[in-house]
């Protein structure tokens, strides 16, 4: 097959959805991230999902996906880019234009797809829901090709039927479906991290897929709690993350098809991050390394602006993000620069601990193989 003819077959599996967003003469090889798990599921690699809060770091991210050959995620949480704008001012329309618009001038070549992380649903009221079946929605207007479900705040049996009633939403697209079970918390909250209460049970995790798959839900992922927490971990605070017990559940729903997700890696030793694919992991997010990143080279003025607001409000400072996007999205091109290449190293790092090199290729080969 000649590379003009496989490059055709793969776009060819670009969702319907996506390309009608993209237009027929799009290049951009957003995939659905369905048909790419397929095709991992059995090799020990990991996919790098970044929750891109600041623009700034996706040029970086994409040169080093195109330079390692390899296949990238980008991702925002429900928290991160809702239907009203979230903490990042991004809605789930502008984060997929902003996505796509760097794809096209950069000319990015690699498949990825785009993923909607954490559609939170913390409580059983109708109005949670309800916000949580919004946010869906638009993500598939938008163009999202994979998406991810999260009630591990409530009771296991409300947990599955609120995450089966949601998924009900993506069937008709057959897209990449994520789930959770096992809360994961917020770095330097009450608790130590890896505190064994907290962690997911093999028997929570096979009774939630069990559950699921009895309402017509298989999804491609699993996130559970293994010890990681989200967010940039306090001075001192202990990292812990059970990849014994991660292993364990991986090896009991594998069967069924579903591979683990990793959340909370910001502020892991590459060391350990290396050993992740070994124990079923095949999706690790990556989301406030790149704030830091992006934090680290913003002008000087602006930054002193953000922190003074966050004070002010009593507020993380990632909550000034949409208080100052667009003070952030004008900064000067040096700045800029410095951001890319910064998110360029840290993504090329990322990628050769994930195994993750040449991964493009391979998904290219499996999915024409399939054909």
């Amino acid at each position: 097959m000649s590379p003009l003819t496989m490059e055709a077959k793969i776009l060819d599996l670009r969702p319907k959805h996506v390309l009608k967003n993209l237009g027929s003469k799009s290049k951009v090889c957003l995939l659905n991230s369905h048909d790419i798990f397929k095709v991992l599921r059995d090799e020990k690699v990991i996919i790098m999902a970044c929750n891109a809060r600041i623009k700034h770091v996706i040029s970086g991210i994409m040169r080093a996906a195109e330079d390692l050959n390899s296949v990238v995620a980008f991702e925002l949480a429900k928290t991160e880019g809702s239907v009203e704008g979230g903490y990042t001012g991004q809605t789930p329309q502008m984060f997929f234009e902003t996505i796509i618009e760097y794809a096209e001038e950069r000319k990015f070549s690699k498949p990825f797809f785009i993923h909607g992380d954490h559609t939170t649903v913390k409580d059983t009221t109708s109005e949670a829901f309800q916000s949580a079946k919004e946010q869906i929605e638009a993500e598939l207007k938008a163009g999202y090709a994979s998406i991810a479900i999260d009630a591990s705040f409530n009771e296991l049996e409300d947990n599955i039927r609120i995450t089966s009633q949601l998924a009900t939403l993506i069937l008709p697209y057959d897209l990449g479906l994520e789930v959770e079970v096992g809360e994961v918390k917020s770095a330097g909250s009450v608790g130590q991290a890896g505190q064994e209460a907290t962690i997911t049970t093999v028997e929570e995790a096979t009774n939630f897929i069990n559950g699921l798959e009895d309402n017509g839900i298989h999804p491609d992922l699993l996130a559970i709690n293994n010890g990681s927490k989200h967010g940039n971990y306090l001075e001192g605070e202990k990292i812990f993350i059970d990849l014994e017990r991660t292993g364990e559940i991986f090896n009991a729903i594998k069967p069924k098809g579903i591979c683990i997700a990793q959340h909370g890696i910001t502020g892991t030793p590459l060391n350990v991050v290396g050993q992740f694919a070994d124990y079923g992991i095949r999706k690790g997010n990556v989301g406030t390394e790149w704030q830091n990143i992006a934090h680290e080279f913003l002008p000087k003025d602006l930054m002193d602006q953000m922190k003074k607001w966050a004070q002010e409000h009593k507020k993380d400072i990632k909550f000034a993000t949409k208080e100052f996007k667009e003070d952030i999205d004008s900064i000067p091109p040096k700045n800029v620069k410095q951001i890319e290449e910064k998110a360029y190293q840290t993504a090329c790092s990322f990628i050769t601990a994930f195994r993750a090199k040449n991964l493009a290729s391979l998904v290219k080969d499996k999915l024409l193989s399939e054909i």
